[in-house]
C-alpha cells in the first residue's frame, strides 16, 4: 500500500502539468507555437551566420527570400484556421523532442525538427483540413531551407554540370565541368553554387505549395502541370541569365552587379507567384 501511494504521489505532478497544458492551449495552438519557435530559430541561424562571416554588411546578403517569409506566415496561419481539439499525450512527446532539437546549437536542426513535426501531423494528426494544409506548407518550407542544400552538397558536381551544359548549348561554346567559355572568346565563366537552378527551383515549388494550400485549392491531376510549369519557368530564367552573363565580360559585370541581381530576383519571384496564382485562380478570384 505504501508503494502504491508513493507511485501516485510521484506521477500526480506530471499528470497535473499535462492536464494544465491541455486546458490552457488547443492542439492547433500547441503545434503553431512549436512551428513559430522552429522557424524563428532557423531563420535566426542564417542571420547569425551572415553576421559572423561578413559582419553587419552580411545582413544585406542573407539568403532569406520573400517566399520563405510568406511560407512561414501561410503555414502557421493556415494551421490556426480551425478550432483546435485537445492535446494528446503523443503530441507532448513529439513536442519534447522538437524542443530538444531546437535548443541544440546547430540551427539546421530547427528545420529538421520542423520536418519531423510536419510529418507527424500529416501521418498521425491529419483529421483536420487546415492542420494538413498548414503542415504541407511547412514541410515544403524545409526543402529550400535544409534538404535542397544537403542534396547539393552530395551532388554539386552533376547539378552544376547540368547548368553549365545548358548555358554552353545556348552560347555555342565549350564546357569543362562547371566552366563555360565566354561567347566572345575573352575567357571562361565559372558557374558557382549560388548560380545553380536547384535553390531557385525549390523556392518556386515552395511558392506554389504555399499559395495553393493557403487559399484551400483542392489538388487535381492538372496541378502536376502547374507545379512543373512553375519550376520549369524558373529553370529557364536561371539558365538564360547564366547564358547572358557568359556572352562577355561586360555582361558579367552588369548581371552580377546590384541591378542585375535585383532584376533576376524580381523576374523569378514574378514567375513563381504568377503561375502559382494561375494554378489557384478559381479560389483566389471566385466568380461573383
Amino acid at each position: 500500500m505504501a508503494l502504491t501511494a508513493y507511485s501516485a504521489e510521484q506521477t500526480a505532478p506530471s499528470r497535473g502539468l499535462a492536464a494544465a497544458l491541455r486546458h490552457s492551449i488547443s492542439r492547433e495552438g500547441f503545434f503553431a507555437s512549436l512551428f513559430i519557435l522552429g522557424c524563428a530559430n532557423g531563420v535566426l541561424g542564417r542571420v547569425l551566420l551572415a553576421l559572423n562571416s561578413e559582419g553587419w554588411t552580411g545582413l544585406l546578403n542573407v539568403d532569406i527570400s520573400v517566399i520563405v517569409l510568406f511560407a512561414c506566415f501561410a503555414g502557421i496561419s493556415t494551421l490556426l484556421q480551425e478550432n483546435g481539439d485537445e492535446i494528446r499525450s503523443a503530441d507532448l512527446a513529439v513536442g519534447g523532442v522538437f524542443l530538444i532539437l531546437v535548443m541544440l546549437p546547430i540551427f539546421a536542426l530547427s528545420w529538421l525538427a520542423v520536418t519531423g513535426l510536419s510529418l507527424y501531423i500529416l501521418v498521425f494528426a491529419n483529421d483536420r483540413s487546415a492542420r494538413r494544409r498548414g503542415a504541407l506548407i511547412l514541410l515544403a518550407l524545409t526543402v529550400p531551407m535544409l534538404w535542397s542544400k544537403l542534396v547539393f552538397q552530395f551532388f554539386a558536381g552533376p547539378i552544376l554540370a547540368i547548368d553549365a551544359s545548358l548555358a554552353a548549348w545556348l552560347l555555342g561554346t565549350d564546357r569543362i565541368g562547371n566552366v563555360v567559355g565566354f561567347g566572345d572568346g575573352s575567357g571562361y565563366l565559372v558557374i558557382a553554387p549560388a548560380c545553380s537552378f536547384l535553390a531557385n527551383t525549390s523556392l518556386a515549388f515552395l511558392c506554389w505549395v504555399s499559395v495553393t494550400q493557403w487559399v484551400k485549392h483542392p489538388w487535381t491531376p492538372m496541378d502536376i502541370f502547374w507545379s512543373l510549369l512553375v519550376c520549369a519557368s524558373v529553370i529557364a530564367v536561371n539558365v538564360t541569365r547564366i547564358a547572358l552573363t557568359g556572352l562577355s565580360r561586360g555582361n558579367y559585370e552588369v548581371i552580377h552587379g546590384p541591378v542585375g541581381e535585383l532584376s533576376g530576383g524580381v523576374i523569378i519571384l514574378t514567375l513563381a507567384v504568377g503561375f502559382s496564382v494561375l494554378s489557384a485562380r478559381r479560389e483566389i478570384f471566385p466568380r461573383a
